[in-house]
């Protein structure tokens, strides 16, 4: 039940105690308020990482060549390993149950792309069909690279966005239009946008057949890139995609005559594995900083029961004469809890808002390498906050039982 006289006489002691009740506050609000700006740090790191692997399929292996680093069987090391479509072709019907997509890839650098007036220098990559499965692209126009464009080694096209902007200033239908690549005409099929930005944008996707005949490339390939089948569980596939890697390495290193310990000569790239990685390294970030957080938070309201026990001492007098005059014991607790629990809560929240309002504010402002928008769920900081408050009526009672159980004759004797 309210009662008006209670809280005023609560006001009134904060009042003449402005500075103890002020650290004290203090204290329970920046444990908060760190606590919020660590879980939203955290946070801002697995959005930084997902986004990092947005720009692929996150079950994606890459493949590519090296030089070799060891003599064998009489072959000196420095041997430049160059891979060729059997590698690919014999790689996907071998291992052809444990892959979910795949292409082979030939890249050149630096072609100068003309439209009409316009011009532009691009990478122009030949791919497979899976290729805009294994980029994560999406189609905004037309279509991408099929099968019959391998086939039949025809000069077609997948542009991105960014280049549909540069090249045609996006004021026409690109489909069908023709750019010219290295002097040669390229039929416009799709034009593709990407999780990975511009960065990932600045390439022009081509039937690969057509780009060994083109540009003389003979049955040559740059890498090869498979994403891997799912597992029943993320485990699972990490395992899958490891045993993946070693069986291709050992094919590869075979095929090429490659010493079975010269890891270098054959590059690899598991994303499931290197995910895995990032995020075991966040979850172990994300137990640190609550770690750190509860922690301060213990402390501040730890203050609050050293207060509540200096409250006592100093009401001593005041409550043996409440006592004497009939006061109950359960008064005596509730008037001290009360006063615990309005300090405890009116902290808590107002660190529970100012961290929540500075990540509103600089959050969506923060892009960097792996850290992308930190925020923190209201509700779960919402939570916090309650549990805070739990703490602090557990924090003030021990003094309010001490209060309630002193004896009026000694209290009355206290100075």
């Amino acid at each position: 039940m309210f009662n008006l006289d209670n809280w005023r006489e609560i006001f009134e002691t904060l009042h003449k105690n402005k500075l103890r009740t002020f650290l004290t506050s203090l204290s329970v609000a920046s444990g908060i308020f760190i606590l919020v700006i660590l879980l939203g740090f955290s946070q801002g790191m697995q959005n930084g990482i997902r986004k990092e692997f947005e720009a692929d399929a996150t079950n994606v292996v890459w493949v590519w060549s090296e030089v070799t680093t060891k003599e064998y069987k009489g072959l000196n090391p420095g041997r430049r390993i160059e891979l060729r479509n059997q590698n690919f072709d014999y790689a996907s019907k071998v291992f052809r149950e444990d892959i979910e997509y795949k292409s082979a890839n030939m890249w050149r650098g630096g072609l100068s792309a003309n439209y009409k007036q316009e011009a532009g220098s691009y990478g122009v990559v030949g791919v497979h069909p899976n290729m805009q499965q294994v980029e994560n692209a999406q189609m905004l126009s037309g279509r991408f690279i099929n099968e019959d464009d391998i086939d039949k080694k025809l000069k077609v096209i997948v542009i991105s966005e960014k280049i549909w902007n540069e090249l045609m200033k996006r004021t026409e239908n690109p489909v069908n239009e023709y750019i010219q690549i290295g002097g040669i005409n390229f039929q416009v099929i799709g034009v593709y946008s990407d999780f990975g930005g511009e960065r990932e944008e600045n390439r022009i996707f081509v039937p690969i057949s057509t780009l060994q005949t083109t540009f003389n490339g003979g049955d040559k390939i740059g890498s090869m890139s498979f994403t891997i089948a799912p597992r029943g569980s993320y485990d699972e596939t990490v395992e899958a995609s490891n045993q993946f890697v070693s069986d291709l390495k050992t094919y590869l290193k075979e095929a090429h005559t490659i010493a079975p310990d010269d890891d270098r000569a054959i590059g690899v790239n598991n994303a499931l594995d290197e995910a895995k990685r990032f995020y075991t390294l966040t979850d172990n970030m994300a137990l640190f900083f609550w770690f750190v957080g509860i922690c301060t938070i213990i402390a501040g309201v730890a203050g609050v029961s050293n207060i509540m026990l200096i409250v006592v001492k100093e009401r001593t007098r005041e409550i043996g004469i409440r006592k004497a005059i009939g006061a109950k014991p359960w008064s005596i607790i509730n008037m001290i809890l009360h006063e615990s629990i309005f300090v405890t809560a009116l902290a808590g929240f107002a660190g529970l808002i100012l961290g929540m309002a500075l990540l509103e504010i600089v959050g969506p402002n923060i892009e960097v390498d792996y850290v992308s928008n930190p925020s923190v769920d209201f509700s779960m900081a919402l939570t916090m906050v309650f549990v805070l408050i739990i703490a602090g009526t557990l924090a003030g009672f021990i003094p309010a039982y001490k209060a309630a159980h002193i004896k009026p004759i000694e209290a009355l004797k206290h100075e």
